[in-house]
């Protein structure tokens, strides 16, 4: 199938199959270090991951990886498609992906199934984030409590 423009389309961006190639790398990982060796720490992997980014989204990035430690500490940050995640039990409750994994205009928080979000019939799972000032900061840390259970 072709685009409107000539190029071959075939499902994905080249920054989607980057970003499952990421993934496919983060499930490897463990048996690669094999059994002997040391487990890598999440916490220091999600970090660097952070300090790669383009100045724009590492702000954000580290403003929410504070917030989601400090009001839900029972969530364990872990790499996710190449983003920092944070997860209960193993399952991912919440996300960050930047604005340039994807070209986006803009950052996202997300949140997947296990987040405890649910309102009625409808609900947001996804929120576009351009700046950290005190009442997005309050309103973030809300939804990662009430995310975390």
């Amino acid at each position: 199938m072709s685009g409107t423009d000539g190029t071959k389309y075939d499902g994905f961006t080249e920054e989607e199959r980057a970003a499952m190639k990421e993934r496919a790398q983060e499930l490897k990982a463990p048996a690669r270090r094999g059994s002997r060796a040391p487990k890598a720490d999440p916490e220091t992997e999600v970090l660097a991951k952070i300090a790669e980014m383009p100045e724009a989204d590492r702000v954000l990035a580290e403003r929410i990886h504070a917030i989601v430690g400090e009001h839900a500490p029972g969530l364990t940050p872990k790499l996710w498609y190449g983003m920092p995640a944070y997860a209960r039990n193993g399952k991912v409750v919440c996300f960050f992906q930047s604005a340039a994994k994807f070209k986006s205009r803009y950052a996202t928080l997300g949140f997947n199934d296990p987040a405890d979000l649910d309102e009625g019939e409808m609900w947001p799972t996804a929120f576009a984030v351009t700046g950290l000032g005190p009442a997005v900061e309050r309103r973030i840390a809300e939804l990662v409590e009430k995310a975390a259970g």
